[in-house]
């Protein structure tokens, strides 16, 4: 197969949620269905004692959620599908914003019974910045829910989008008798005990048809062709074009935990989600069908394998080919690198590959040597843009809590926030060691993971910090600026990369800061640049 046809078989997508919505249980029905699993496990159930294959580290195993992105891959009817599975939970958001800017497109899941929640609106919004095209999922239809037209209503008002139903379900909840597939016009019973097996379908090209009775009885035929004649009023065609630049999102409904729905939406995905797309850097924008070689870090993981202590920099191939033991420019470092054991993910099981095509992710073993953000290439300078770091909204001391094992503590705290779980500031002053994180349950996640992987003991003491802001002087020289780090001594740190960083402890006192030393430029290097 040539180059331009690997790429065109390649889909790499993201799915995204509120917490408990049911992405990583979607996630593993989709490895399913692809063969590379064969038997699916749930996050928090206990009838299947399998546990989740895309949920790594420990901490999400006992806790049922995902706090890391994990990757993904297997093959369905000949398309390479690559699956970013992203964590919900607000207090990882910067781990999810930074694997959005490695998706071609966005599957959005909602709860049926919840609607739309807090979390996938921030989410959402961040893909309609950059146009991905999107599919929504509306799960967990075994369950009482909201009406579907309501749901649908939510889902354009909340967030902005204009949808299309692409299958409609027949009852909810105890009344819940299947779903109707208006993309392939077919109709698909639910028998509620299939958690495992693949459903049959019925093909049932005209709802007209009184065969339609026998099937799922007289009310629920009435109600379905009512409910179709009522989409087929408001809703717009599906318009393939209107979805891939964004401003039209297909909506299926399903139970992913029963398997349910999951087939029909993977079907439809593989025929219309986009090949690998191109992608701004600073100086050009990179088309994914150039023969030249560029990639990205978009996330770094420590320790994926606890008998050894790897770090893998997960790269996403933008254009051209990867090869294994070819020698590529790490354009930060300008020097070149080459890496002997390239990783792919299929479902659990890492596989050493020799060629990787735009859209796959590769882990690379790294010795320290990448941060995120960073480009390898063919050789051309080329930096890709719009990969975020957030400003810390919570401010802890961090303190050794075992003597003997210094060393091993401050390799671990130096692992950690090169994979950007959270962010250390050394204060000027007495040279202390700060973490800052976007959520309060990385402090828990950072103490586990120093304990399990590098055998140290940390405890925290509250730090009352209002924001942290890397300061820029117009002069570094000047009067006004020598003055603001005298006086401002004791909210001065540097962050890992050096930069001086003013820890404000109130609102009043950033304001009063600003107005007080206008040369010295505070930021929040919050934006998503793009």
């Amino acid at each position: 197969m040539d180059f331009v046809q690997e790429i065109a078989r390649r889909r790499t997508f993201g799915i995204i949620s509120h917490p408990d919505a049911g992405k990583t249980t979607l996630t593993e029905k989709l490895l399913l269905f692809g063969g590379a699993i064969q038997e699916a496990g749930a996050v928090k159930n206990n009838k299947i004692k399998k546990s989740a294959t895309s949920d790594f580290m420990e901490i999400e195993r006992q806790r049922g959620i995902s706090v890391a992105t994990s990757v993904l891959a297997f093959i369905y009817n000949d398309k390479k599908i690559n699956i970013l599975d992203t964590p919900g939970h607000k207090d990882f958001a910067e781990d999810t914003f930074r694997t959005l800017t490695a998706v071609d497109s966005v599957i959005v899941v909602i709860d049926v019974a919840k609607g739309v929640e807090e979390q996938t609106e921030k989410l959402v919004e961040v893909c309609r910045m950059r146009n991905i095209p999107m599919i929504v999922f509306i799960n967990k239809l075994d369950r009482e829910g909201k009406d579907a037209f309501d749901l649908l209503d939510e889902v354009e008002q909340k967030l902005g989008l204009s949808v299309t139903p692409l299958s409609f379900p027949i009852g909810m909840g105890y009344d819940f008798k299947g779903i109707y597939n208006i993309y392939e016009k077919n109709i698909n019973l639910f028998s509620g005990n299939s958690k495992q097996n693949i459903e049959e379908t019925i093909a049932f090209n005209d709802v007209e048809n009184s065969e339609l009775e026998n099937i799922i009885g007289e009310s629920a035929a009435e109600e379905l062709r009512d409910n179709l004649e009522l989409v087929n009023g408001v809703y717009p065609q599906f318009d393939k074009e209107a979805y891939l630049n964004g401003s039209q999102q297909p909506v299926f409904f399903g139970s992913a935990l029963n398997n349910f729905g999951v087939r029909e939406l993977l079907d439809c995905f593989v025929d219309i989600a986009p090949a690998p797309r191109p992608k701004m850097a600073e100086e050009r924008l990179v088309k994914s069908d150039e023969k030249d070689f560029s990639g990205f870090v978009f996330k770094i993981h420590a320790n994926m394998d606890p008998k050894h202590r790897d770090r893998l920099a997960f790269i996403k191939i933008v254009s051209g080919t990867f090869e294994r033991n070819k020698p590529y420019l790490h354009v930060r470092h300008n020097k070149n690198l080459k890496f002997s054991s390239p990783n792919a993910f299929f479902a659990e099981k890492k596989e050493i590959v020799d060629i990787s095509y735009p859209g796959d992710i590769v882990g690379l073993h790294d010795t320290g040597n990448f941060k995120i953000g960073d480009t390898l290439t063919n050789g051309e300078k080329l930096n890709y843009k719009g990969i975020p770091s957030f400003s810390p909204e919570h401010f802890r001391y961090i303190n050794n809590a075992d003597p003997m094992k210094a060393k091993q503590l401050y390799k671990g705290i130096d692992q950690l926030m090169d994979e950007g779980v959270a962010q250390l500031f050394t204060l000027e002053l007495n040279g202390r060691k700060v973490i800052g994180t976007v959520g309060a349950l990385q402090y828990e996640v950072i103490q586990y993971r120093l304990e399990h992987e590098y055998g140290a003991k940390c405890t925290y003491e509250n730090f009352p910090v209002y924001k942290a802001c890397w300061v820029d002087a117009d002069d570094p020289n000047n009067e006004e600026f020598k003055e603001f780090k005298r006086v401002k001594q004791k909210f001065l740190a540097t962050d890992k990369r050096e930069q001086l960083v003013f820890l404000a402890d109130s609102a009043f006192s950033l304001q009063m800061t600003q107005q007080k030393y206008p040369s010295v430029k505070l930021r929040f290097t919050s934006e998503i640049t793009e």
